[in-house]
C-alpha cells in the first residue's frame, strides 16, 4: 500500500492509494481552496475558462461571481462616501407626489438638516427621497442618492450631487447605516417599513452605536407605535426601553433639535469616558 502524487503542469494532481493497479488510481484536483476528487473535477481549467471566448457567457450569472459584484458594489460605496462626513439618511415613499403636505415636509427636513451640518442621503429615486435632496441641494449642502436597480425603471432623481446605484439591496443598506448618524423616517410603504425595523434592530442589539431614529409624522405612524406599545410589550417581545429608540413628531425643526440633542449627549458621553481611562492610567502609572 502506498501513496505516489504526481503534479503536472496544470496543477492538476494524482494520488494513487492502495497498489498500484490502474483501476484503484484516483484523481484529486485543486481548485484554489476547494479539493475536488472523481466526477467533481472540471474538464478544464478556471484560466481555460476564463480566457476562453467560445464557450456560453452562463458563468456571469454564477454564485462565485455574484460575491465579486457584491465585493465591488462594497468597494464603491465605501470609496465614494469615504470623505462625506456627517450624514442624516431621510427614508419615505417614493409614490409621494410633488406638491402634497408630505412632499413639502421632507423638502423642508432635507433643508433643514443641510443647515444644520449634514449630508442628506436617500435612496435617490421620487418622491420622498427626491424632495429630501431636493431641500438639501437648495440649501447648499451636500445631497447624495444610494439608488437599487428594480425590475421597473427608477433613475436617480435630478437632484442627487452624489449618487450611486447598487444590484444588491444588502450592500445600500450597509452603506445607509455606515454614513449615516441618524434616520428620518416619513411616511412610506413596505421599503419604508423595512429600512426602519433594520435600523431599530441594529441598535436594540448594539450591531451599530445607537444614533436617533425619528418618524415624521403623528398621524401616519401613530397606529403602528400603539400596536407597539399595547401589543408586543406587553406580550413580552420587546422590553420597555426599547420604546425609547424611536421618536415622533411633526415639527421639522424638532427633527434636527432631536438629532443635534442626541449627538451632544454621545459626544458628552465619550468626553466622559476617555476622562475616566485618562484618569485611571494616571493613577495606575503613579502606583
Amino acid at each position: 500500500m502506498g501513496l505516489r502524487k504526481l503534479s503536472g503542469a496544470d496543477g492538476v494532481r494524482i494520488a494513487t492509494v492502495g497498489p498500484m493497479q490502474a483501476d484503484n488510481r484516483v484523481r484529486t484536483h485543486q481548485q484554489g481552496p476547494a479539493r475536488l476528487r472523481g466526477k467533481a473535477i472540471p474538464q478544464s481549467t478556471t484560466d481555460q475558462r476564463l480566457l476562453d471566448g467560445r464557450g456560453p457567457a452562463d458563468w456571469v450569472h454564477a454564485d462565485p461571481w455574484r460575491v465579486l459584484r457584491i465585493q465591488a458594489e462594497f468597494v464603491e460605496g465605501f470609496g465614494l462616501l469615504a470623505e462625506l462626513g456627517p450624514a442624516v439618511s431621510i427614508f419615505g415613499s417614493a409614490r409621494t407626489k410633488p406638491g402634497s403636505r408630505e412632499y413639502e415636509a421632507a423638502e423642508r427636513i432635507g433643508g433643514k438638516i443641510a443647515d444644520a451640518g449634514y449630508a442628506v442621503i436617500t435612496g435617490g429615486g421620487p418622491g420622498i427621497m427626491e424632495a429630501a435632496n431636493k431641500g438639501a441641494r437648495n440649501t447648499g449642502g451636500t445631497s447624495v442618492g444610494l439608488g437599487i436597480e428594480l425590475p421597473f425603471e427608477q433613475k436617480l432623481n435630478d437632484h442627487v450631487d452624489i449618487g450611486v446605484s447598487f444590484r444588491y439591496f444588502m450592500v445600500r443598506k450597509t452603506i445607509f447605516v455606515k454614513y449615516s448618524q441618524a434616520f428620518v423616517v416619513l411616511p412610506g410603504g413596505f421599503g419604508t417599513l423595512d429600512e426602519l425595523f433594520e435600523a431599530i434592530t441594529l441598535v436594540q442589539t448594539s450591531k451599530i452605536t445607537r444614533f436617533p431614529i425619528v418618524l415624521f409624522g403623528v398621524d401616519y405612524w401613530s397606529g403602528l407605535l400603539d400596536w407597539i406599545k399595547n401589543t408586543m410589550l406587553p406580550g413580552g417581545k420587546i422590553a420597555p426601553a426599547d420604546l425609547d429608540l424611536i421618536q415622533l413628531t411633526d415639527d421639522p425643526d424638532e427633527v434636527v433639535r432631536i438629532i443635534l440633542d442626541a449627538h451632544e449627549n454621545q459626544a458628552r458621553a465619550e468626553a466622559e469616558a476617555a476622562s475616566r481611562q485618562a484618569t485611571a492610567a494616571a493613577a495606575g502609572n503613579g502606583s
